[in-house]
């Protein structure tokens, strides 16, 4: 497991599927994320059952608190590229709304990103987040993230079109 100041990272288990299918039909947690149609609990659990190994190339962890040990939410680091040592952050989410605001996001984020550089030995993390989402733009600017580009109106949420900005850290850069 990796540990941070907050949090935990960790494999996720297929007693977590039910947890995390709560999460994902959750209207705010998922608002600015992209959509799939609805599943049901059982096609969850039947993901949760069938999900692929964690690997160096694609990793899904839950994000879980020390103090309570309470599973709160999710990252997925994926894409690897070994050859130009990056990766893209696919996603980071805390899908349980009592830790918003607390800090876990940023604990968690710095945790994979150093475990990507330290021990995977990747050199470059990228993301691509929706402009509009102010609390994650200041968690991965605060991570040392800076604005490599955009990509105009490419979201579309609750009938509005935002922007996405893509952003990356170097290893020299995380704070």
């Amino acid at each position: 497991m990796l540990t941070g100041e907050r949090v935990r990272l960790r494999a996720l288990e297929p007693a977590d599927s039910e947890l995390m299918w709560r999460w994902y039909h959750d209207p705010e947690v998922g608002r600015w994320m992209d959509g799939s149609p609805p599943i049901s609990l059982a096609q969850s659990e039947e993901k949760g059952e069938n999900r692929p190994r964690n690997t160096f190339e694609e990793m899904l962890l839950g994000i879980e608190t020390l103090a309570e040990e309470k599973l709160i939410g999710y990252l997925a680091l994926g894409d690897t590229d070994f050859v130009h040592g990056e990766a893209t952050l696919q996603s980071i989410a805390i899908g349980d709304r009592d830790h918003w605001g607390g800090g876990h996001a940023t604990d968690a984020l710095r945790v994979i990103c150093r475990y990507a550089f330290e021990e995977i030995g990747l050199h470059r993390i990228m993301l691509w987040v929706v402009a509009d989402n102010a609390a994650a733009v200041h968690v991965y600017k605060k991570v040392g993230f800076v604005e490599e580009g955009r990509r105009r109106e490419a979201f579309r949420s609750r009938g509005t079109r935002h922007d996405f900005l893509m952003m990356g850290l170097l290893e020299s850069e995380l704070r």
